[in-house]
């Protein structure tokens, strides 16, 4: 069903992903209605994104690095994000780092910017980075007395959670859906600012196939344009 992007109190949304283009791919649409509605969003990108395409002998790595962070920085001036958060696991190698360090980079960001909700991977996506930044941030987000975050929403990234043609568990079944009739072509402008990542149609990453995405679940959710969500945890008080 669609949700209403104004709805509740106007605590912070944080956004957290594993590599630089994630946060496009998966929910650039969301983002720019909720900075256009004047909500507090925050985009934390955990991985650097690029060595594993890299020989290790090849000492232009840092600087593939930076350039795609700074991409990141201008992308989320583009969406209005108050504050990206930038840091350097290793590409597609996040198996390699203790788990226990990564929810402790997401509980830091949780105590500190205190959200209501997160959005981030999904569970059965075939990049591994990204199964494993769902499992941390589910572990930082762990519903204690203390715990700020209310929502936490799954997402999928077009060319990981659909070639995973859901023969991992779990299979995305989404069921929440934000209208981005109006920041379609904001998520394609930004799409196109991470210019290594873009990739000519018919690829999901193309310009023409994240409309067609859009435009796919905007018709299951009676929208022009949409963005799709698995609910992962939703804690709510009745008064």
């Amino acid at each position: 069903m669609p949700i209403e992007m104004n709805a509740g109190r106007r605590s912070p949304h944080l956004f957290v992903v594993a590599h630089p283009d994630d946060e496009v791919l998966g929910c650039a649409g969301s983002i720019a209605r909720l900075t256009s509605d004047q909500r507090e969003v925050y985009v934390s990108i955990l991985g650097e994104g690029v060595s594993s395409r890299c020989r290790s002998e090849d000492n232009s790595t840092g600087e593939l690095i930076d350039a795609l962070h700074r991409q990141s920085l201008r992308v989320g001036q583009l969406l209005g994000v108050k504050e990206v958060f930038l840091f350097k696991l290793p590409d597609n190698r996040f198996d390699t780092v203790p788990l226990l360090d990564i929810v402790k980079t997401v509980e830091d960001l949780i105590h500190r910017l205190q959200p209501e909700a997160i959005y981030t991977h999904h569970g059965g996506d075939l990049n591994i980075d990204h199964s494993i930044v769902h499992r941390a941030v589910l572990t930082a987000a762990r519903p204690l007395h203390d715990c700020p975050v209310k929502e936490i929403y799954a997402f999928e990234v077009p060319s990981s959670t659909d070639w995973a043609f859901q023969q991992f568990e779990p299979v995305f079944r989404p069921n929440v859906f934000v209208d981005i009739t109006q920041t379609l072509e904001t998520k394609v402008q930004a799409m196109q600012i991470y210019e290594s990542e873009t990739r000519p149609f018919p690829h999901p990453r193309s310009p023409e196939a994240v409309r067609a995405t859009a435009r796919r679940w905007g018709s299951v959710a009676g929208l022009e344009a949409a963005e799709a969500f698995q609910l992962i945890r939703s804690v709510r008080q009745v008064d």
